[in-house]
């Protein structure tokens, strides 16, 4: 019975470790990458500050590729109001500084100016074009709130606040999925197709904190696709959260790549169900 006792205690401890918390330091997952003097990062490594203004934006990126993971971080996104700016977190299958124009995989969220307006993309070894947008159903800028991507071997999710507005399913025939390793970026920069920016608010301001995340590292994602990290044990959203999410999105989505003839695409059968 003592050995039994002991043994239960063991397993507890070690699942708790499997799952706790990780070390939100920035410096334990992230890098600088660009902005000079327009990123900056508070004594204790737990905040960090991108200012974008007509000289330049700024950002950072994860020191680590990945092939599956629960990436999230909390954010704020600038208080003064305009259009053009794109605060943003996402995930990249390109090298750093890869070019971006040409196909490759990535997830993204990306605010389109600082109203409130959230997009979400896919690029599926192409140029994108899967837009789904929301509008929040709170002040974005106000305080921070979670943003999270759950990527593994069954499906992608986005989460905000840890509620799912959207899903994008593996195993569906002729379409492909994110197979190769992917890092993490975060930044703020401008782009027409968010509008046009306001400069007489400039500077714009986003803080992130909360840096921590769990994911395989490495470049081999075959053996990041193991049940044995818990977050790919994810295959689906349950019953409740297919009612959560099917909720958030009658009430908040703004625009789906699905709905338009024009840019519905083969996987839209079958996501977000």
């Amino acid at each position: 019975m003592a050995f039994i006792m002991i043994l239960t205690i063991l397993l507890g401890v070690f699942c708790l470790h499997a799952n706790a918390s990780p070390d939100n330091s920035f410096d334990t997952y992230y890098s600088y990458l660009w902005g000079g003097d327009h990123f900056s990062i508070n004594s204790q490594k737990t905040e960090v500050q991108l200012k974008f203004d007509n000289s330049s934006g700024a950002g950072f990126y994860s020191k680590s590729n990945y092939g599956s993971g629960l990436f999230h971080i909390k954010m704020k996104i600038p208080a003064n109001k305009s259009g053009g700016i794109v605060p943003n977190f996402y995930l990249m299958g390109l090298p750093v500084g890869g070019d971006a124009s040409r196909p490759h995989f990535e997830v993204d969220f990306e605010f389109l100016g600082s109203t409130g307006l959230l997009q979400t993309n896919v690029y599926n070894n192409d140029t994108g074009g899967r837009e789904q947008k929301f509008q929040l159903w709170f002040d974005a800028s106000a305080d921070y709130h979670t943003y999270g991507i759950l990527w593994n071997p069954s499906n992608i999710q986005f989460l905000v606040d840890d509620i799912p507005i959207r899903v994008f399913k593996n195993n569906i025939p002729g379409v492909t999925y994110p197979n190769v390793p992917m890092h993490v970026e975060a930044s703020i920069w401008n782009a027409k197709f968010a509008g046009n920016v306001d400069w007489s608010k400039s500077p714009f301001f986003t803080y992130y904190t909360d840096f921590g995340f769990y994911g395989c590292s490495g470049n081999n994602v075959a053996a990041c696709a193991s049940d044995n990290y818990f977050w790919n044990k994810y295959k689906a959203l349950n019953t409740a959260q297919k009612e959560k999410m099917a909720l958030y999105r009658k009430n908040y989505m703004t625009y789906d790549y699905c709905a338009q003839p024009a840019t519905s695409k083969t996987e839209c059968t079958y996501n977000n169900q």
